[in-house]
């Protein structure tokens, strides 16, 4: 299972879901870029920077939002 898929990203302001759109998967908020193609991206090796070059309707801050989630979310889980 994916980490996309495992955490709650509710409380996340950078990212929505519509079960409309994109299959019901967490989103960047305001586009149609899935939030995993940022992990599988980080994966491949590509920066942050390099990632809101690929994907220009996401912004570094809602990148880097989804990293604090994500490792906070991780934490607690842990904890």
């Amino acid at each position: 299972m994916s980490t996309t898929s495992q955490l709650d990203w509710a409380d996340c302001s950078a990212v929505e879901r519509d079960p409309q759109r994109v299959s019901g998967a967490w989103v960047f908020r305001g586009t149609r870029i899935p939030v995993a193609a940022l992990f599988q991206n980080l994966e491949d090796g590509v920066s942050l920077t390099e990632f809101v070059e690929i994907f220009p309707g996401v912004t570094i801050e809602q990148a880097r939002l989804v990293l604090e989630h994500a490792a906070r979310s991780t934490a607690v889980a842990l904890a």
